[in-house]
Parts: C-alpha cells; sequence; structure tokens
C-alpha cells in the first residue's frame, strides 16, 4: 500500500472534473502490542460485540486461556465524492457521497458516511439533509483525535452518536464575535420512523469559535431512545434493529456536552485538550423473541442490574454520568511531526447495586513520529500504554472491555504496544 502511494504521490490532491471532486484517504497500520488475549470471550458476541458487552452472560472469560504479545493490523479507505453547482441570487447547490471501508469490508454493515443534499448562501448559511456524520464524533475524530494519536479513543467513546441516516442540518454564517468568528449550527434526526411507541429523537447543538490561534469547539448531543450504549462512531437508529420489538421495549436516553479547544503556542507547536460529560439513563433488558432459559433474541441494554427488580421491573437499567478528558501536545518542523496524547476515562455515577464497570477507570497514552514525503503521503510510527484503574468490566464509556487497545481489562491492569503506518490524503 506505501508503494502505490508514493508511486502515486503526484496526484495526492483532490480530483476534479467539472463540478464533481474526487477526494479521500487510505491508511494501513500494523501494532504488536503487549496482554492481548484474542480468545478470551466465553460467548462470543457479534463482529463489533459493542451492545454485547453489556450482557450478563458476556461477562465470562474461558478459564485458562492464554494472553501475550500479538500483532493486529488494519486497513482504511474511504473517498468523498462532492458536486458543486452555482444558483441564481448567490446561492449553491452542493451534494456529498462518502461510505469507508475497514480491512475491506463495509466499515458499519448497512450505514452511510454521506449522502446528502445542500443548499448554501453566504448571508443565509447552509441546509443539508440525508446521510451524514455527526460533529461529536468527526471533528472529535479529527483533527483533535487524529493530530495526538487518540482518535478512536477519544471520538469513539462516550455517550454520543458518529452516524446519522436522515438528518437536517442549519448551519449559520460566521458572526462576528469578540474580535473572533462564531459559527452555530443545529442537526435534528429522528432515527428509524417506525418505532412508534418508543419514537427516536436526536438533536446536536455545534458551535465553532475561531480567534487568531485559537479555536474552540462545543457540541452538545441530547437523543432519545437511540441504541443504548457507549460508541461514540455508532449510528442513530432506534432502540434495536427491529421495530417489530417495539411493543416490548421500555424508552431510554443518553446525550453529552463536550468542549474542545486547539490553540497554536508557536508555528511548531500546537496544544490540544477537551472534556466531556456523559449521561446515560440506562435501559432494561428484556427477552424480545425466542425466549427460553439461557436463550434467546434480547435488547440493546444499558448498566442492568442483572438478577434484580425495580418498580416492578425485572433487570432494570439505571441512569449513570461520567466525565472524560484529552489532552495532547502536537510538534511539526519541516517534514516531520511529532506528537504525544492522553485520554481519561472516568468512573461513572450511578446507583446500580451491580458492578457495570461504573467503579473503573483508564488512562491512555500515546506517542508518536512521522514523516511526509510527499504532500498528502506520511510514514509514521506509534508507541502506547493503558492503565485500568482495577481489573473488572471496562469504564462504562468504553464501548468493549478490550476496545481501543486489545488489552482486556478484565484480565490485565496494563497494556503497551508500538507499531507503524503509512497513510495517503488525497
Amino acid at each position: 500500500m506505501a508503494l502505490a502511494a508514493l508511486l502515486a504521490c503526484g496526484a495526492a490532491q483532490a480530483v476534479d472534473f467539472g463540478p464533481f471532486t474526487l477526494n479521500g484517504f487510505m491508511k494501513a497500520e500494523v501494532k504488536r502490542g503487549s496482554n492481548n488475549c484474542e480468545n478470551c470471550q466465553l460467548n462470543p458476541g457479534p463482529p463489533k460485540g459493542y451492545a454485547f458487552k453489556d450482557m450478563l452472560w458476556a461477562d465470562d472469560l474461558v478459564p485458562g486461556a492464554h494472553y501475550g504479545p500479538s500483532t493486529n493490523d488494519v486497513t482504511l479507505f474511504q473517498p468523498w465524492l462532492g458536486a458543486h453547482f452555482d444558483l441564481p441570487g448567490g446561492f449553491k447547490i452542493s451534494g456529498m457521497l462518502s461510505q469507508r471501508w475497514r480491512d475491506w469490508h463495509l466499515d458499519i454493515p448497512g450505514f452511510l458516511y454521506e449522502r446528502n443534499v445542500a443548499v448554501s448562501h453566504e448571508t443565509y448559511g447552509r441546509l443539508a439533509y440525508g446521510s451524514m456524520t455527526t460533529r461529536s464524533w468527526s471533528v472529535a475524530d479529527y483533527p483533535y483525535g487524529t493530530n495526538i494519536g487518540v482518535a478512536d479513543e477519544w471520538a469513539s467513546s462516550g455517550a454520543g452518536y458518529g452516524l446519522l441516516e436522515e438528518a437536517v442540518r442549519y448551519t449559520s454564517r460566521p458572526f462576528d464575535v469578540f474580535e473572533g468568528d462564531l459559527v452555530v449550527e443545529a442537526t435534528y434526526d429522528d432515527g428509524n420512523s417506525k418505532f412508534k411507541r418508543n419514537p427516536p429523537r436526536f438533536w446536536e447543538l455545534y458551535l465553532q469559535y475561531h480567534r487568531g490561534d485559537l479555536v474552540l469547539d462545543a457540541m452538545f448531543q441530547d437523543t432519545r431512545n437511540g441504541t443504548p450504549g457507549a460508541w461514540g462512531h455508532g449510528p442513530f437508529t432506534g432502540l434495536t434493529p427491529f421495530p417489530k420489538d417495539d411493543a416490548k421495549l421500555g424508552g431510554s436516553g443518553q446525550g453529552i456536552a463536550m468542549l474542545m479547544a486547539r490553540y497554536q503556542l508557536t508555528s511548531n507547536y500546537e496544544l490540544t485538550g477537551g472534556i466531556r460529560r456523559n449521561r446515560w439513563s440506562g435501559a432494561y433488558a428484556v427477552c424480545v423473541s425466542n425466549c427460553g432459559p439461557n436463550s434467546g433474541q434480547w435488547n440493546n441494554m444499558f448498566n442492568v442490574d442483572w438478577g434484580g427488580t425495580r418498580n416492578g421491573v425485572t433487570n432494570p437499567g439505571y441512569a449513570a454520568t461520567s466525565v472524560d478528558a484529552m489532552l495532547g501536545l502536537r510538534y511539526r518542523v519541516g517534514k516531520w511531526v511529532a506528537h504525544t496524547g492522553m485520554v481519561y476515562l472516568g468512573t461513572a455515577s450511578t446507583h446500580n447495586p451491580s458492578d457495570r464497570g461504573q467503579h473503573n477507570d483508564a488512562f491512555i497514552n500515546t506517542i508518536g513520529l512521522g514523516y511526509e514525503f510527499y504532500p498528502g503521503f506520511q510514514i509514521y510510527s506509534m508507541a502506547g500504554m493503558v492503565n485500568y484503574g482495577r481489573r473488572g468490566l471496562s469504564p462504562m464509556s468504553m464501548p468493549g472491555n478490550a476496545a481501543f487497545s486489545n488489552v482486556d481489562s478484565r484480565v490485565n491492569k496494563f497494556g503497551n504496544w508500538f507499531g507503524i503506518g503509512t497513510v495517503w490524503v488525497w
């Protein structure tokens, strides 16, 4: 892949043909990590496995399973095809189509990253409709997390959502505020409209303030009856993938409030920081079809007191809140780029008498060094480590017990890794 990018380096820019523009990125990475346990899960879940973490029978590990060093690799490929047309009166119409492949398979089957149309005007702002990414995931992923080596750890954790399928988004023109520029944006999505008893609802408010070398990004998500979980990259749809489950389910909600900042200390140094508050209502566990002893299809539950009863409901879900933080530094000189980043995933506050990870936290630290051979093409190296506060279920804002580092918090409190990668952006 690196050789192909080198041979194509002369085209490391967007390709324009008439009103259409094609750009994208390709990435390949290989890592060697310690304290990995690839076959520890007694009851393997679905490929993504994120909702599976909250099921009681997913807590069990294979007795005596081996854990130790292992090698893992990943490839990502995502193109964007855009179209832009000028209209009378200073209006413009545009469209965007994009999809991502991970290891040459669809990243999230059944969902597109972008498929939308928009009308814009420099005075009235921009109105868009269709499939799109949320700001809380996309901006946290790039430039914030990517620039300091914690893209997944920061953007794909927490109580937010990352993909929308039928959203309406309005973006204002820049306003002059305190000698800087402020942009305000609101996004709404009603998810899977086939859910009638528990209709989904998504709101996101995004504000960006830019003044000189300082950029502030604030996001607020408030959602109802999306898929319960702690995967900030996940799509917003409904309580389960199947509207026929609607009558058997109770409603749930979750949301985040996040503030991130970038400041260019000098022409070489950039400081990055962020803080996020997560909120979950909890979702009780219920078998929705083919129910029997230790079998059946279950809903997507969250923070459940398994075997307990609350207000006449068995296996009730409990509300929870937590706070996560991110900090990093990036240094660039010539064609060299170095960075270090830290993510803290905090303990959660909840009244659940069962331990579902609320007492655990995690520190994730990374360092990296890259060299840009040509504009858009970079080869880099990285290293990192994770420290859990205790051995047991992972922190509540992690989507899986071994997410991000392949170090399962139920097996070991500590792990580290190093690796190399290449990325080509055009």
